[in-house]
This record gives C-alpha cells, sequence and structure tokens, in this order.
C-alpha cells in the first residue's frame, strides 16, 4: 500500500509560497508557519486559480489557505472529535455500523481543508499509507465479517493512489462475496481534475460490486469547468455520484450560498447526500456554525429548490456513536404552549444551546459535550 502517485509541483505547502502569491497577507506568515508546523497545508494550482485575492473573506481561500486561529482550541474539541479510534477493532478500518466499515487506505490527500475532523491523523509525517501487513489484516476483518455490505474507501483520498494501485484494491474488495458496494470519498475532481481520466475511472470500475463516488465540494465555486468535466467523465463512465458537504461559516452558511452549491451538484448529475454539521476538531471553531443556524438554513432551502437538491442535515455524535438527523422538525402538537426562541434569536447566543440528540441505537447524547 505504499504506492502514491506523485503530487504536481504547482501544489502550495509552505505559508512562504501562499504569501508570495498573494493567497495570504504578509503579516501573518509567523503565524502561518505555526500553523503549518502543526496541520497539513496543501492548496492545488486548481484550488488557487479559484481563490480571489482580493477578497478577504473569499469562500474557498477560508477552506484552504491557513488562518492564526487554528492556533486556539475551544474546550470541548478533540483530535478524534467523531470517534474513529474507539470504532477501529485493526488498523486502517472503522466499524461504526453493522454492515460498512471505513477503509482507510492513505493518510495523504491532494488539498488539506482546514476544518478536516482528521487533520491530527492526515498530511506529511503521519503516514502515507497502510503497511503491506496492516493492509491485508484489514482486508481479512472485511472477509471475516458477512455482515459488512459495504465498504467506504476513505482516509486522506483514495484517489490519491496510482490506478494501478488501486484498481488492485477495487479487485480485491470485490472478490469478497458479501461486499456489494464500494463508495469512493474524494476532493480530487475539484482539487486536481486531471488525475481524472480513462485510466483512473477503469481502476474504479469493477464487475462484482457497484462503485459510487462521493465529492466533497462545500462552495458552489468549487465546481469548476474542468471539475464539471471531470465528474461528467466518472459518471458518463457508469460510475454513479453522491455530494457531502460541511456547514461552514463564511463558506456556505447563508441561503444563497447553499442553494448554489446543492443546485450545481444537481447540475452535474451528483444527488445531494450529506450536509455536514461541523465536527469539534481542534482549532476550528471560526468555521463552525451552530445548530440552530443550520436547521433555520435548512428549512430554508427546503422551499427555495427542488428535492432533487436536499441533502441530509447530520451531526457526527462525538465519541464515536455516528451520524444523527439534525434538521429541522415539521411536526409538533397543535396544543403545545411553549415557545422556542426563534432561529436568529438562537444564532445570536454567545454560546450554542446544548441538544440532546438520539443516535442510530437509540442511545442518547448531549450536544456539545460536557467539557
Amino acid at each position: 500500500m505504499n504506492e502514491i502517485k506523485q503530487k504536481p509541483a504547482a501544489t502550495f505547502r509552505e505559508p512562504a509560497e501562499l504569501v508570495a502569491r498573494g493567497l495570504a497577507p504578509a503579516a501573518a506568515l509567523p503565524d502561518l508557519e505555526k500553523v503549518a508546523a502543526r496541520y497539513a497545508v496543501a492548496v492545488t494550482a486548481d484550488i488557487a486559480a479559484l481563490i480571489d485575492p482580493n477578497d478577504p473573506d473569499d469562500p474557498i481561500a477560508r477552506q484552504f489557505i491557513p488562518s492564526a486561529q487554528e492556533l486556539v482550541t475551544q474546550p470541548g474539541e478533540s483530535a478524534d472529535p467523531i470517534g474513529d479510534h474507539t470504532r477501529s477493532p485493526v488498523a486502517g478500518i472503522v466499524h461504526r455500523y453493522p454492515d460498512r466499515v471505513l477503509f482507510k487506505l492513505i493518510h495523504v490527500c491532494a488539498v488539506y481543508c482546514r476544518f478536516c475532523f482528521r487533520r491530527e491523523m492526515v498530511g506529511p509525517g503521519k503516514g502515507t499509507a497502510l503497511s503491506h501487513l496492516a493492509y491485508h489484516k484489514a482486508l481479512g476483518y472485511i472477509r471475516a465479517h458477512p455482515e459488512i455490505w459495504e465498504v467506504i474507501l476513505t482516509g486522506g483520498d483514495p484517489l490519491m493512489l496510482s490506478p494501478r494501485r488501486l484498481a488492485e484494491v477495487m479487485a480485491e474488495l470485490a472478490a469478497i462475496d458479501h461486499v456489494k458496494i464500494i463508495r469512493i470519498h474524494t476532493r480530487v475532481p475539484v482539487a486536481d481534475p486531471a488525475r481524472i481520466n480513462g485510466e483512473m475511472i477503469a481502476a474504479l470500475k469493477v464487475t462484482r460490486a457497484t462503485t459510487w463516488v462521493a465529492l466533497h465540494a462545500n462552495h458552489a465555486r468549487e465546481l469548476s469547468g474542468k471539475a464539471r468535466a471531470a465528474c461528467a467523465e466518472i459518471i458518463d463512465g457508469g460510475i454513479p455520484m453522491v455530494s457531502q458537504s460541511v456547514l461552514l461559516r463564511g463558506v456556505n452558511d447563508n441561503p444563497a450560498a447553499l442553494e448554489a452549491l446543492m443546485r450545481a451538484f444537481v447540475e452535474c448529475r451528483i444527488k445531494p447526500y450529506y450536509l455536514h454539521h461541523g465536527d469539534l476538531a481542534p482549532g476550528t471553531a471560526h468555521l463552525r456554525t451552530t445548530l440552530a443556524h443550520g436547521q433555520e438554513l435548512m428549512r430554508g432551502l427546503r422551499g427555495r429548490v427542488s428535492g432533487l437538491c436536499q441533502p441530509e442535515y447530520v451531526l457526527d455524535v462525538p465519541g464515536g456513536h455516528g451520524k444523527a438527523p439534525v434538521g429541522p422538525s415539521y411536526l409538533s402538537q397543535a396544543n403545545s404552549s411553549s415557545q422556542a426562541n426563534s432561529c436568529s434569536q438562537q444564532r445570536e447566543q454567545s454560546t450554542e444551546t446544548r441538544y440532546r440528540i438520539v443516535d442510530y441505537c437509540g442511545d442518547v447524547h448531549l450536544y456539545p459535550p460536557e467539557p
């Protein structure tokens, strides 16, 4: 599992490069170097081209350009905010739900998101791939558990593997009788669309299982002409696509931006799937919204766009308890006399309301958790 295609030379990895390209202010360089010493930085040429250097609030820059605010860790934030480690029976596998597992093949990405919930685990120096032995132990675990119907390739970004190695992985998974679905989670079609070519498409297709690709994008501008062409190549190759996005302050946390993003997905023949509430990863508080604001946005989206454009708003319950739908409720008792604060009032509160969330097992958790 150690064959990774060489990264393009145009990827900017050092804060000084970002400053030289006008993507970050020179005055911020000392703080950005401190951020880069802890969390990986990579901005591809395709992503850099989407950033407006004259806009201090550019929504693309907020996702990929490091910020001094990442040096501030808030109470409740965790290096493993959704409990991957607690659900990992062997290296590379996260088995949170009975019928599916995450298979974390590598720990590198084309770009590194500033809000990433695995930011403490990915990037240079964090281990580039599973060892040969660990990889085969992970495959053995999947083979030994016939309840596993779906394998989700993640990491890192699995499309950073060479097509040859990816084809081998896909074939080995498809050869397991009970594995019927192989889902790949990736940012590559947006971050480095040139990697999506005939060889990569051929690597993704197998005869004994169905392949799905989940594209991560958070703003409509990420779906550039080249990104749309890359997605079309995947879909025209017979591989269906869904989306996943994260609700991010200053990126897509207003009705127009969220609507444009979901419409862009559907125009690309990508079905909106998940809108994630921001996870409690260290140094990401400046990018998180409140749940109340997310619910308000989802309620508005319901009235603004077609059902094709509706993602499910979900929260990964801290501690490894899985995803819980947290969208607005449209059902209430007609004789209820209780009056909840309006969404706008809740959004203006300095601290977020604490919620009781029921996970898929029926267990109840508090969110945010007790500090």
